[in-house]
C-alpha cells in the first residue's frame, strides 16, 4: 500500500505504515532477461516429412467441387458456357488441358489456340462422348 499526498507529483510515493490493512505489500514484477532459462526456444518445423503425393488444394482433389470434377474430364472434348454480366452467354469448345483453382485451360478445336478461362463464370459444361469409339462399333 502506497500513499501519495495530493498534488505531490514530483516526490516518490510514501509507504503506508498503517497496519490496519490486511493486504500484503506489492512486490515488483521481475523482468526476464535475454539469458533467462524460463524462456522457451523457438520451435523449428519438421523437415523430414515424406509425402507420397505433393500437397495441393483440397478443392482441386475433391470431386464434390467443380474443379475436382473437371480434373476427371481432362483430355476430353468439352463445350463450356460462360455467363458474362447478367444476361450474356458465351461458349467455348475444345479439349480440356488443365484445371486450376480459379481457371481452366482448353485447346480450341478450330484454331488449336490455348485459352485460359475463368472458372467462376462457368454456368454449363458439356462433355462430349468419344465419337471415335462410336464409329468403330
Amino acid at each position: 500500500m502506497f500513499i501519495s499526498p495530493p498534488n505531490n507529483f514530483n516526490e516518490s510515493q510514501i509507504w503506508n505504515t498503517d497496519s490496519s490493512s490486511s493486504e500484503p505489500p506489492m512486490t515488483p514484477i521481475t523482468k526476464f532477461g535475454v539469458n533467462d532459462d524460463a524462456r522457451q526456444p523457438p520451435v523449428t518445423p519438421a523437415t523430414n516429412q515424406n509425402f507420397k503425393i505433393a500437397p495441393s488444394s483440397p478443392i482441386v482433389n475433391n470431386k464434390l467441387y467443380n474443379q475436382g470434377w473437371l480434373t476427371t474430364q481432362i483430355g476430353k472434348y468439352i463445350k463450356i458456357e460462360f455467363l458474362i454480366g447478367s444476361n450474356m452467354y458465351l461458349d467455348r469448345e475444345g479439349t480440356l488441358l488443365e484445371v486450376g483453382i480459379s481457371y481452366i485451360v482448353i485447346k480450341e478445336s478450330g484454331t488449336n489456340d490455348i485459352v485460359m478461362c475463368d472458372i467462376y463464370s462457368i454456368k454449363f459444361v458439356r462433355v462430349f462422348d468419344d465419337q471415335l469409339s462410336k464409329c468403330r462399333e
